[in-house]
């Protein structure tokens, strides 16, 4: 016997169980796209809240990590497609937001994907979020330079709930 997999509908609340704040223990890969295997890990905290409504929501990033930086996801739902679509800038490149990732969960994982350039390269970005129902979720970032037939996954960030603040 043979079950169908029902996919779960996008929401304005996709997001919900991201907001409030986080600290975050992240590895980084020293260098994209050129075969490295060495990481760099570091802790970060962010800070995450609804806007616009609901139908929107945006974080901010802090890290010591590399001399320290600022960054921002502004994420916003779509009602008619029931797409996300999330922007990242940040201190170290200031300046336009960068060009979106846009995707959907499909129950505890959401999966959000666009073109941008890296290096003069064109290249499809991945945002992957995982583990959403758990009080432990992940956010990971990947590159393909193929158009997607292989990724290099080069920074991930398991999260847990900041209960300092």
């Amino acid at each position: 016997m043979s079950q169908t997999a029902v996919a779960v509908e996008s929401t304005a609340r996709d997001f919900d169980f991201w907001m409030g704040r986080w600290k975050g223990h992240n590895r980084r890969l020293r260098e994209r796209l050129a075969g490295c295997t060495e990481w760099d890990e570091f802790e970060s905290k962010s800070i995450a809240r609804s806007i616009l409504g609901g139908t929107a929501n945006e974080d901010v990033f802090l890290t010591d990590y590399a001399g320290g930086y600022v960054g921002m996801s502004f994420r916003f739902f779509d009602p008619e497609t029931k797409l996300w679509s999330i922007y990242w800038a940040d201190s170290r490149n200031p300046g336009p937001l960068e060009p979106p990732v846009v995707g959907r969960f499909d129950g505890d994982v959401g999966i959000f994907e666009g073109p941008d350039t890296f290096q003069g390269r064109d290249v499809l970005v991945r945002y992957t979020w995982s583990g959403v129902t758990t009080p432990t979720p992940r956010w990971e970032q990947a590159l393909s330079e193929d158009g997607g037939e292989t990724w290099e996954t080069n920074f991930v960030c398991d999260f847990r709930r900041d209960d300092d603040e």
